[in-house]
């Protein structure tokens, strides 16, 4: 097992993408850029600002290359797209972004239902966009890697098969799409497949134990939203992702750096709150104010 204080790790924030993909209410783009730009603020390295599907599947994430445009670049800050299909792509390398990150799911039903297309015709448009990519930076996530909504657990073996063509090729997330994976199953799976991150949500309150999990099974990219937000329009009754400023909170207090301000972060959730019009998931932001904690006592 990897003792936390000795793991490096970067926090990517997907509140832009997949927290705001869930809402009820669409956003206007320069409000997403400037959730984006409030992020960056704060210290995140990496941020999920957008992804590009198709307006009438998900009118929430209309207008990316609007986003794109209105955000205001800093250095040392990666901004990544997420892309289903060959046409996803297109418009990413058309974008000024950093990183893609191509998606599928590990069961055939969530394909069909998320992206129109089958399990096997899903691997084979990852391969063409990690093709295309050539030397861009890329990120794999295979979501429902622990549980489907339509088909139940998943196995692991056939996580570890899927992963294995793209562990080499590019960086590879394992996704809780429907928050049920407990800290052992996390723990094991990224081992067993090498994954280089977690995407945890916190349906059922394991998410923060699974991500220190991850961590302890090699991971060192943890998805987190800012304020708890998240959720999949293609999976029933699925919920947020684990909050990214109780995540901050959590790894600082165990000696693991992040670089984020968690302050600011909570500054973020606060002010997204005001935007949204009603409270969010998390829990630091609406905590008492209390010192920062260097490492355990």
């Amino acid at each position: 097992m990897i003792t936390l204080a000795t793991v490096e790790i970067c926090v990517c924030d997907v509140g832009p993408r997949d927290g705001l993909q869930n809402e009820p209410d669409v956003l206007a783009p320069e409000t997403r850029a400037e959730l984006v730009d409030r992020l960056a603020a704060a210290g995140l390295r990496r941020i999920e600002a957008v992804s590009f599907v198709r307006d009438d599947r998900v009118p929430q994430m209309a207008g990316a290359e609007e986003v794109v445009a209105g955000v205001s670049r800093r250095e040392g800050v990666e901004l990544s797209g997420l892309v289903l299909n060959e046409r996803g792509w297109e418009r990413f390398a058309a974008a000024p972004l950093d990183r893609v990150n191509v998606t599928f799911a590990a069961t055939e039903a969530f394909n069909l239902q998320n992206g129109n297309a089958t399990l096997a015709e899903a691997v084979e448009r990852a391969e063409a966009i990690l093709s295309a990519a050539g030397e861009t930076p890329a990120t794999v996530t295979i979501s429902c890697s622990f549980g489907c909504p339509f088909e139940g657990r998943v196995d692991p073996g056939a996580v570890a098969e899927l992963a294995a063509p793209f562990v080499r090729r590019a960086e590879v997330v394992l996704a809780d799409t429907i928050g049920v994976a407990t800290p052992s199953a996390v723990r094991a799976l990224v081992q067993r497949t090498r994954a280089q991150g977690f995407h945890g949500h916190n349906t059922r309150n394991t998410g923060y134990a699974n991500c220190l999990a991850a961590l302890e099974g090699g991971a060192s990219v943890l998805d987190a939203s800012v304020g708890g937000l998240g959720g999949c329009p293609f999976s029933p009754r699925a919920t947020g992702n684990v909050a990214t400023e109780d995540l901050v909170y959590l790894l600082e207090g165990e000696g693991v750096p992040t670089g984020v301000d968690p302050d600011a972060l909570v500054g973020v959730a606060q002010w997204l709150e005001g935007v949204l019009g009603r409270p969010l998931e998390g829990y630091l932001h609406r905590a008492a104010p209390w010192p920062t904690r260097t490492g355990p006592t």
